[in-house]
């Protein structure tokens, strides 16, 4: 598994619904996303991080070209460039165990 950590920073008095509406909306089934989570920091009410789980790093690098996303990935940029206040930061991340208790 490989993991990704999206952090953003939203102007003031923007929201993120539509922007997280988009990309369930656009994610193609057999793309190797296992899950994804959006949180909201508690200090910061306009900064947000999303933790994007994926089979392997080949299925996220290849998902990125993925012509079955390219209308939406545009609709998800245009939106993000509307309420972003500094562009994304992209952490990656080796999944070494990923364990939810019964």
């Amino acid at each position: 598994m490989w993991a990704q950590i999206i952090t953003v920073q939203l102007r003031p008095g923007c929201d993120l619904g539509a922007v997280i509406d988009a990309i369930k909306a656009g994610e193609p089934p057999g793309s190797g996303l296992i899950r994804e989570t959006f949180t909201r920091d508690q200090r910061d009410p306009n900064r947000f991080h999303m933790f994007a789980v994926f089979q392997s790093e080949e299925m996220a690098r290849a998902r990125e070209g993925d012509p079955r996303r390219t209308e939406a990935v545009a609709t998800i940029q245009s939106m993000m460039g509307e309420i972003l206040a500094a562009p994304p930061q992209f952490t990656d991340l080796d999944v070494i165990e990923d364990w939810a208790p019964q």
